[in-house]
């Protein structure tokens, strides 16, 4: 009962003072707030950049070619999948080389793809309409053309562009698919390339030896074992070891989130330092309170009210501020995180459990920074609070 009649005399202050009340959980409000949209950004970028990578597929595995003094031989090095079809998937070198589009009076400047046709399928790319490079296009080295989105508008304006010919360097081509919109892929964003078969670009491009070749493992579970097979098999083949790099999308998928939850926490780090300088501030109020309720604190204790009474009084009243300012806190953090974030355009995240533990800490806030002024109340002796002016 008792507590029930501390809870209504702490709103009954809280009220009689409004203004003073609400700049004391102004310092709460800006901390909750700022914990929620802060966190809600971070983990809202890593769930964005860990949907890319996996878009691609978490069994993708890239690997580049330093060494200048090669033993490589390209076959040897595509027979990997029919040595361990188990564990390698498919396999495409891939080259690529700037070059200038032109199309009618429309000239652009992009980087020109050459792979062969399980490229597609090792980073998922969708073809829009038309067709993907296949392997025929390869062999005869067939001047044809995947065109990203982008490309197609900034070039054809309104025509449709399939069946169209373009010039590449020079060179004409004949455009037999457009690729599906993608922005912001971990490779390029394929919107803006343009797709040819790997033996033409080497041709025209004259690129004699292939540095990068893209491997897509049998499966999740073998991508450690295919990472392992194409080491050692360039291991025995170069000379050093570190002539080559050898990684997969689940490795860098693992960097990522390292670094994106530090970030994530850094922010909320720096956010819980408004919180503190908020509980500060109650501290401070709640100190101005009790010197002014010098002489009602006395009263109280003069008919009866015990230690704990006083102290459970302000307590709660310490409580109700900082628990207020982290309701408000909440509303404005969860609106202002839904504006960045659609501002930014990335993939809306807001955990629960982030809202539910800064509201925890700010009235854990209230209770640490009111037990100051709470004890120093509750331990006032009565003749002096009463003959306190």
């Amino acid at each position: 009962m008792k507590i029930i009649q501390s809870f209504f005399m702490a709103i009954s202050s809280i009220l009689s003072n409004k203004v003073r009340s609400f700049l004391t959980m102004l310092g709460v409000i800006i901390g909750v707030s700022a914990v929620i949209m802060l966190v809600s950004l971070g983990e809202s970028a890593e769930k964005t950049i860990t949907e890319q990578i996996e878009g691609m597929g978490s069994n993708l595995i890239s690997v580049n070619i330093i060494s200048i003094d090669r033993q490589i031989e390209e076959d040897d090095f595509m027979d990997l999948k029919n040595r361990y079809p188990n564990i390698i998937g498919g396999i495409s070198p891939f080259a690529h080389a700037e070059a200038t589009i032109k199309y009618k009076d429309n000239n652009i400047t992009v980087f020109v793809e050459g792979v062969l046709e399980a490229y597609q399928d090792i980073v998922n790319l969708d073809v829009e309409s038309g067709r993907f490079i296949t392997n025929v296009d390869n062999d005869f080295r067939n001047r044809v053309a995947i065109i990203g989105s982008k490309v197609a508008e900034e070039l054809f304006d309104d025509e449709p562009p399939l069946g169209k010919e373009i010039y590449i360097d020079g060179y004409k081509f004949k455009v037999v698919g457009i690729l599906e919109s993608a922005s912001g892929s971990v490779l390029s964003d394929s919107s803006e390339l343009i797709i040819i078969p790997l033996q033409t670009i080497q041709r025209m491009a004259k690129i004699s030896e292939i540095s990068t070749y893209y491997v897509q493992a049998a499966s999740k579970e073998t991508v450690d074992s295919a990472v392992a097979i194409i080491e050692d098999f360039l291991t025995q083949k170069l000379s050093e070891s570190d002539s080559f790099t050898v990684f997969s999308l689940t490795q860098i998928l693992d960097s990522v989130n390292v670094i994106t939850q530090t970030f994530t926490l850094v922010l909320a780090g720096i956010a819980g330092i408004s919180l503190l300088v908020g509980g500060i501030g109650i501290m401070n109020i709640m100190l101005v309170s009790v010197s002014e309720r010098t002489r009602e604190i006395g009263i109280r204790k003069a008919i009866g009210a015990k230690k704990r009474d006083i102290m459970s009084q302000f307590l709660i009243e310490s409580s109700i501020v900082s628990g207020l300012g982290g309701v408000i806190g909440i509303i404005l953090g969860v609106q202002g995180a839904k504006l960045i974030i659609s501002l930014m355009d990335i993939q809306p995240t807001i955990s629960p459990k982030t809202v539910i533990i800064a509201f925890v800490f700010s009235v854990c806030i209230g209770i640490v920074f009111g037990m100051y002024p709470a004890n120093k109340a509750a331990n006032l002796k009565p003749i002096d609070a009463l003959s306190h002016e």
